[in-house]
């Protein structure tokens, strides 16, 4: 399951059901076949999903933006 956390232009943000007890706090971000990785705490690219630079920290800016929303909804899936 992945839900959606928030969609903003043509990228989707989300993260898989499970992955908080595997992995440190990140989101990933897909537009169209592209996605990418970031991780939270700090913000920065785990995964670049061979998105350009400037699409890069374009869609950097918008996990920074919504960096403690994204945190929490992380911690509410290990607190399920």
């Amino acid at each position: 399951m992945a839900p959606t956390l928030l969609r903003s232009g043509p990228y989707r943000f989300f993260f898989y059901a499970g992955e908080e007890a595997v992995e440190p706090p990140h989101v990933h971000v897909t537009r169209d076949n592209l996605r990418a990785k970031y991780w939270l705490d700090p913000v920065r690219v785990a995964d670049d999903g061979s998105f350009s630079p400037v699409e890069l920290r374009r869609i950097r800016r918008v996990v920074e933006e919504h960096r403690e929303q994204f945190l929490e909804r992380w911690n509410d899936g290990i607190q399920k």
